[in-house]
């Protein structure tokens, strides 16, 4: 009786194995296909910084126009915009001359950009609407590490939630270098193009869509190619944060009770909020946080980005300390706030701080305000505050706000907002 189950598990399992290894050869095909279609289409990318003749940065693009258009990342090319005058960009392949590559439109907050080539592919890939259902699978291409061309497969898994700008998910190894390639289905059709990853093969997409929106911007009539970028960079940045910022800390965005203290929390879709508490055993006070932050932000540099913004609210209790120690504490969590380091000179002047005494919501408040400029995006600045509350004996809220990349109309009215949302709990 044992013979024939036995012999029929292994049917069971021959069966059960005959689909599985039908869809890995099937997935091979459909790669090898991939490859052998659009190879030629997929170009590295090389930055080279021009006073050494070096490579700075490698990255990967496809070209969209029978005349040589090429779309990559913004952030491949980053320093074509902020170091004009240093750096270059080429195409490179194995055996061939490099080609040059001359940079005609960016939209810095969707992370692309397109270059010009002096190459007439025989093909492109063209950016066209498409629709598909989570699950779908996907080809992958680029030049990961300087290894040569690659064809990585993964799953579509829609856009991402509670992000700043439209991301897609897919479940694939995007490597180093492969940023700027295309990512399509098994028939050829343009899903996205390749923009970041978190390991573990989480990776994110840019949206084919805004790539077309970008490319018809170039190939229309009246196009010019700017001179000089960093001015189209303030635009998109102002006009992004202007469509983003003023919706924070309305009267509708939520709060959370901290102690005696009503404080806002999580004031867009895009944040993402944690709690925490020590229990005072071990301390002579007792902590309770609360933070929120995007968890995403617009790529400008190396040294800069745009859409950072994070909020931090602690409650500090004390049965031990008296009033004079308990208000030296606050002060030194006031200094250590404020003090925000990092960035290079040639990027970001230092920082600049005003502290002064307000009244809010019938609150008595410490406040500190440190900014420093960009130095080369004229009116953009990062900022700090810091809001202390006074007059308690033994408990004390500290709250601050971080902002990265923002005019200073933004940084005013969003501090303002913020502000005023901290409040006595009722």
């Amino acid at each position: 009786m044992t013979r024939p189950a036995c012999g029929a598990l292994i049917i069971l399992f021959a069966i059960g194995a005959a689909p599985a290894a039908a869809q890995r050869n099937d997935s091979t095909a459909a790669a090898a296909a991939i490859y052998r279609r659009y190879a030629a289409q997929v170009v590295r990318i090389e930055v080279v910084e021009q006073s050494s003749a070096a490579k700075s940065g490698v990255g990967s693009g496809f070209f969209v126009t029978a005349t040589g258009h090429i779309v990559t990342n913004y952030h491949v090319i980053a320093s074509l915009v902020t170091d004009p005058d240093r750096y270059r960009a080429q195409i490179t392949s194995s055996g061939k001359q490099p080609s040059p590559l001359r940079l005609v439109a960016i939209d810095v907050v969707h992370d692309l950009a397109i270059l010009t080539s002096s190459i007439h592919p025989p093909a492109f890939i063209t950016p066209a609407p498409v629709t598909i259902s989570n699950g779908t699978r996907l080809y992958s291409l680029g030049h990961p590490l300087d290894l040569g061309l690659s064809v990585v497969e993964g799953t579509y898994n829609g856009l991402v939630d509670s992000t700043l700008y439209p991301k897609i998910h897919f479940t694939g190894a995007i490597n180093p270098g492969m940023s700027g390639g295309p990512v399509l289905t098994a028939a050829g059709a343009l899903v996205g193009v390749n923009v970041s990853t978190e390991e573990n093969e989480v990776g994110f997409l840019v949206p084919a869509d805004r790539a077309r929106v970008l490319l018809t911007t170039v190939l229309a009539p009246d196009y010019r190619a700017p001179t000089t970028f960093l001015p189209v960079v303030s635009r998109q940045l102002r006009d992004f944060q202007d469509t983003y910022l003023p919706q924070l800390f309305s009267d509708s965005t939520p709060s959370v009770t901290l102690g005696p203290y009503a404080v806002p929390t999580r004031p867009g879709s895009f944040f993402r909020c944690w709690a925490d508490a020590t229990d005072g055993r071990t301390t002579k006070f007792r902590r309770t946080d609360h933070r929120c932050s995007t968890e995403d932000a617009v790529f400008i540099s190396d040294e800069q980005s745009s859409g950072l913004i994070a909020l931090h609210h602690e409650l500090l209790t004390t049965n031990v300390l008296g009033r004079v120690r308990f208000t030296n504490l606050l002060g030194a969590h006031l200094a250590d706030r404020g003090n925000a380091t990092g960035g290079q000179e040639e990027d970001v002047t230092s920082y600049r701080c005003e502290t002064r005494n307000v009244r809010s919501n019938g609150l008595t408040v410490r406040a500190n305000l440190c900014l420093r400029a960009y130095r080369k995006l004229d009116g953009f600045y990062d900022a700090r505050f810091v809001a202390v509350t006074l007059g308690g004996a033994n408990t004390a809220l500290i709250s601050s706000l971080h902002l990265t990349g923002v005019t200073f109309d933004n940084v005013e009215r969003t501090t303002r907002g913020f502000l005023r949302r901290i409040r006595w709990a009722r």
